[in-house]
């Protein structure tokens, strides 16, 4: 018996390094092909606004901004969006309503991207150009809404982020309260707590989950390329306005890498997606050191 735990035990972690291998393979070969502009450009490449092709300067600062500024804005739609459909189906909704609903939530998740970016250029981009132009001239006048009302550009790209981040995060949610024991909505019951206070107790309970489940939203935006390149505009600026068309990482490795003849432009592209990369393993440890910041303090709190 030994043995064959031996044996078990050494060959789940032959899976496990493996794992290991190919993210700091994926890693190797990516600064491996991005050298050039590595050696040319330095650490200027990530602070640098100009893409410009023909003059052979490059610099990642438009796409780091576009690629953060749209996820971080999905974000903030979706979270109160997917938490409160995770709510609604895990404490709220009728039985006979609610593996439908399930059903319809998982859906979304399993429409590919092209799909999702044809409907936001026939629907999506048609509705955010009404809304635009529909904004007060005193309002046009802020930079958060400066620019001509075009329809494509952050504004509708976070949108359609946000519709592509939901089913991810209200799914996990959905799973992390329905962990929760049913203890704890007895005791809060028992203590005289209304429904919403022993649903907000459930929440609270579950918080390290929730947070998980947002940050793999957070991870997903990050990442997602086809719907985003269809209506953020693709133009290289860096600009606060909500109106106003700009670029991501993923959507200028889609556009322009077939067209790099140059090796100065591929490397340039390449190391695009290292700092793609660099900026997704960070997000994701981050997210890894607060989930156990708060899981452990949730023990000590419990015997407080």
């Amino acid at each position: 018996m030994r043995t064959r735990d031996l044996g078990f035990r050494t060959g789940t972690g032959v899976f496990a390094f493996v794992l290991v291998l190919i993210v700091c393979a994926i890693g190797y070969e990516l600064t491996r092909q991005s050298l050039e502009s590595i050696q040319k450009f330095g650490f200027a490449f990530w602070r640098t606004e100009i893409w410009d092709p023909v003059a052979g300067e490059f610099g990642a600062l438009p796409f780091i901004w576009g690629t953060l500024y749209s996820s971080v804005l999905a974000l903030l739609i979706a979270t109160p969006i997917a938490l409160g459909i995770a709510v609604f189906i895990s404490e709220l909704c009728p039985a006979v309503l609610r593996q439908p609903l399930v059903f319809l939530t998982e859906l979304l998740a399993a429409i590919p991207s092209i799909v999702y970016g044809l409907w936001g250029i026939f629907v999506l981009v048609p509705a955010v150009r009404a809304i635009e132009t529909s904004v007060p001239d005193t309002l046009r006048q802020l930079p958060l809404f400066s620019g001509p009302p075009l329809g494509v550009g952050m504004l509708a790209a976070a949108v359609i982020l946000a519709i592509m981040v939901i089913p991810f995060t209200s799914s996990v949610s959905r799973e992390v309260l329905k962990s929760v024991p049913g203890a704890q909505r007895e005791a809060a019951y028992a203590l005289g707590a209304t429904r919403f206070e022993a649903i907000r107790a459930a929440l609270f309970y579950a918080r390290t989950g929730i947070i998980g489940a947002i940050m793999l939203g957070f991870g997903r935006a990050l990442g997602e390329t086809m719907a985003v390149t269809m209506v953020i505009g693709n133009n290289p600026k860096v600009s606060a306005s909500l109106f106003a068309p700009q670029y991501t990482m993923s959507a200028v490795l889609a556009n322009e890498f077939t067209e790099a003849a140059d090796p100065l432009y591929l490397a340039a592209l390449v190391e695009i997606g290292l700092v793609l990369f660099i900026i997704t393993l960070l997000v994701n440890g981050l997210s890894r050191a607060l989930i156990w910041s708060m899981a452990r303090q949730m023990p000590s709190k419990a015997a407080a």
